[in-house]
């Protein structure tokens, strides 16, 4: 039986690109994302701030629920967008806040 990791890269990207599914749900998602090392509440905000310090808004699109999915709350996921506007740039902090607005609503939890 396969080992199901929850990103369903697969699914998504599966028909042009197999081999990147394959690692995506396998390496990054099958074994990165389980090791015990760091809980995947502290790896999702690692990876939302590399989101945000990187630009790339359109990765959040997965990364913000699945970060409120491991216990992130919306309050923090603002709170690392605002720290990360000194250190990685205004323009990628309010990026991502648009995106956080669209994704989370205009109301904190």
């Amino acid at each position: 039986m396969e080992k199901q990791s929850g990103s369903n890269a697969r699914g998504r990207i599966g028909d042009i690109a197999p081999k990147l599914a394959e690692l995506t749900d396998d390496v990054l998602f099958g074994d990165i994302w389980e090791r015990p090392e760091l809980s995947k509440r502290d790896r999702s905000l690692i990876t939302v701030a590399a989101l945000v310090a990187l630009n790339r808004t359109e990765q959040m699109r997965f990364h913000i629920p699945r970060a409120i999915e491991n216990g992130v709350t919306k309050e923090e996921v603002i709170e690392l967008i605002t720290h990360l506007a000194f250190y990685s740039g205004w323009p990628t902090a309010m990026s991502a806040l648009a995106m956080a607005r669209e994704l989370l609503g205009s109301q904190p939890a």
